[in-house]
């Protein structure tokens, strides 16, 4: 595995190692041929993927969005032979016409069969039709001659002539229909078709209903009087048939109706699978054809979460006859990487094929955007769909300007207008906080912390988007004696109640007040739609101490991290772009975990407009957050002699991100 660069300054660092690279733009950089090789930073499951290819096993793909799942299944494809490809044909069942016969012959051959019957069926067709003809004109023939009276002088009867044109013409209707019709049931049709050279099939199933993915068989609204649609005609091949001897992927799989991943569990055992119309009301609905092969590799895919939606034998076949895969978010920042990343750029231009390529300074861009995205310094992000959604859109900006190559200029504007939906409302929320003046930024109020928060704190979401969340809190007495409450709003979830509730011991613990004869009211200002989770724990530990102890607390000043019950401050998630918004409002301190400084990524033009402070415990927040003389003084006397020392964290971000609804 490759170490990842260690350096206390990465930004600076990246600038000289792109100027040591020997490439002037991503032209000259050289793609791989295989799909499997393309792949970037899944090195694990791209083994995985090869010896599923050479076992024929199922898969499981499990991650976030954009980490390469449908790319490394489709990659399958150019790891299986060949030459097992075969046709599907379905054929008339003359002893039972609602189940028709299926017959398997190999790739290419189908096609040949069916055109040869057709052109039997043609010939046919047309001989009876010369037969007819002559029958037809001999009828007609006869007409006339019966219809005239050859004696002197020669008379014309006109009916006989007419009731022989009639005649013809009964023969002629009749035998119209009843005659194709024979013709066609002896055509068989083709459900699937390959050619002898063509890759594998892969058969992308996402969201499919019941009828596509397992086979249908059509409605035919003419259902007798010669005019019904031969059965066999009217089947369909699902996609479980269609992807015989291939690859059947289905994202999502969480989606799919219990019932149809029942059958697709039977497909998987039997590998053979009949096809049924899926509608009761539907004359198909009496047709079932014979068992029809659908020996496919099976490659399912979702988010986490959608293993709890899998119906459990279906996970277990999936278990015990293949393998389960938990994609990578993130690799290291490695020059190996890095050197990937810049062939991924490659094959994004070439994908594309209507954006020029890149040269090295926009390639520079595009690895500090994906130091930023990863979340974490010393990382390089894996969510590589919305890094290529970047690279596409400063290629359009490049290509309407009619410039040779993409520059870095190009992929700044693109990080101007390919902001995320999150990103657009948290702005919008920063220019009406302005605007209304929700919150302040300078001066000193007591119960009033300016706290920071995520909107919408999706872990499946390379970007986060920050936003200021005001706190307020009031301390009243307790209207029953040692009846006192916590009582927030704002529409709080779980976690971030139960962080409220946690605060309570540490204030007891702090002032030494007894906090049962005291309602403490939170306020989380503008919350409008809810918030989640635990980053706001000092934030409203520093708001409810203040207004309990009366003293200010520095409006200049934000903070974000979670405590423990303790009273050490735990890392937490998003907090670069938490201290972005901090700056974007006028804040000019910022408190977070001393755990997270190393994920601390700023865009340039924030370095140097506002001061981070990192804290490990809830005495530092109060000695950087409050202000005043001797009250602050003597709480932090106080809390000296009763803090006790923190140990020492992992540096990883947690869950606790407080993700801020819109207002």
């Amino acid at each position: 595995m490759a170490e990842p660069l260690s350096t206390p300054d990465e930004s600076e660092v990246i600038d000289r190692w792109i100027r040591t690279q020997d490439f002037r733009s991503t032209a000259e950089i050289k793609i791989p041929e295989r799909l499997v090789d393309q792949v970037i930073g899944q090195e694990s499951a791209v083994e995985v993927i090869r010896k599923a290819s050479e076992q024929r096993r199922h898969v499981l793909l499990i991650g976030d969005p954009g980490t390469g799942k449908s790319m490394l299944a489709r990659a399958m494809t150019e790891l299986l032979p060949r030459d097992d490809l075969q046709d599907l044909i379905v054929y008339h069942n003359a002893e039972d016409p609602n189940e028709p016969k299926i017959r398997v012959v190999p790739a290419g051959k189908g096609r040949e069969i069916v055109n040869a019957q057709k052109a039997e069926a043609m010939q046919r067709r047309e001989q009876k039709a010369s037969m007819m003809m002559t029958i037809l004109f001999f009828i007609v023939g006869l007409s006339v001659l019966l219809s005239i009276t050859w004696g002197p002088p020669p008379q014309f009867n006109p009916m006989v002539l007419l009731f022989g044109i009639l005649v013809a013409g009964i023969i002629w209707m009749a035998t119209r229909y009843t005659g194709h019709r024979q013709e066609n049931i002896m055509v068989p049709k083709l459900l699937v078709t390959h050619s002898p050279d063509e890759l594998p099939p892969f058969i992308d199933a996402t969201g499919s209903h019941a009828g596509a993915l397992l086979g249908d068989v059509k409605h035919d609204p003419f259902q007798s009087g010669g005019l019904e649609t031969p059965a066999h005609e009217r089947v369909e091949a699902g996609a479980i048939h269609k992807a015989h001897k291939g690859v059947l992927f289905i994202d999502e799989i969480n989606v799919l109706r219990i019932e149809s991943q029942q059958s697709l569990l039977t497909a998987l055992q039997e590998k053979r699978f009949s096809i049924v119309g899926q509608s009761e009301r539907s004359s198909g609905a009496m047709v079932k054809t014979e068992a029809v092969p659908c020996d496919f590799i099976l490659v399912a895919a979702g988010n986490l979460d959608a293993v709890a939606g899998m119906h459990p034998a279906l996970r277990s076949r999936i278990r015990g006859y293949g393998y389960e895969i938990y994609m990578k978010a993130t690799m290291p920042d490695s020059q190996e990487n890095r050197m990937k990343l810049i062939r991924f750029v490659a094959q994004e231009v070439a994908k594309d094929k209507k954006i020029p390529h890149f040269d090295r300074g926009a390639v520079l861009e595009i690895l500090r955007e994906a130091q930023r995205r990863a979340g974490r310094r010393g990382q390089l992000t894996l969510r590589l769909r919305e890094l290529g959604g970047l690279i596409r859109v400063a290629g359009d900006i490049a290509q309407e300007q009619g410039a040779p190559l993409v520059t870095a200029a190009h992929v700044v504007g693109g990080k101007r207008i390919a902001r995320s939906l999150e990103q657009q409302v948290a702005d919008r929320i920063i220019e009406r906080g302005k605007e209304y003046k929700t919150f302040v930024t300078e001066g000193a109020v007591a119960g009033v912390v300016n706290g920071l928060a995520v909107y919408s704190g999706d872990s499946s979401m390379s970007e986060f988007s920050g936003i200021v969340l005001p706190i307020a809190a009031e301390v009243t007495p307790a209207q029953v004696k040692s009846g006192g409450k916590i009582i927030a709003t704002g529409r709080l979830g779980d976690i971030a109640k139960e962080a409220v509730e946690n605060v309570a011991a540490l204030i007891k613990k702090y002032t030494g007040e007894d906090v049962s004869n005291h309602d403490i009211h939170v306020q989380f200002v503008g919350s409008r739609e809810g918030t989640e989770g635990d980053s706001a724990s000092i934030s409203v530990a520093t708001a409810v101490i203040s207004a309990l102890e009366g003293v200010e607390v520095d409006q200049s000043v934000a903070m974000t991290g979670s405590l423990s019950v303790r009273g050490q401050v735990l890392p937490v998630g998003g907090v670069t772009a938490k201290i972005e918004a901090a700056a974007e409002m006028g804040i000019l301190k910022v408190l977070i975990p001393k755990s997270n400084m190393k994920d601390v990524l700023l865009e340039d033009r924030y370095v140097g407009k506002i001061e981070i402070i990192p804290v490990e415990n809830l005495k530092e927040v109060l000695e950087h957050a409050l202000v005043g003389g001797p009250k602050k003084q003597g709480l932090i006397s106080k809390l000296a002699a009763i803090v006790p020392k923190p140990p020492s964290f992992p540096g990883m971000p947690g869950p606790g991100v407080a993700g801020a609804a819109p207002h």
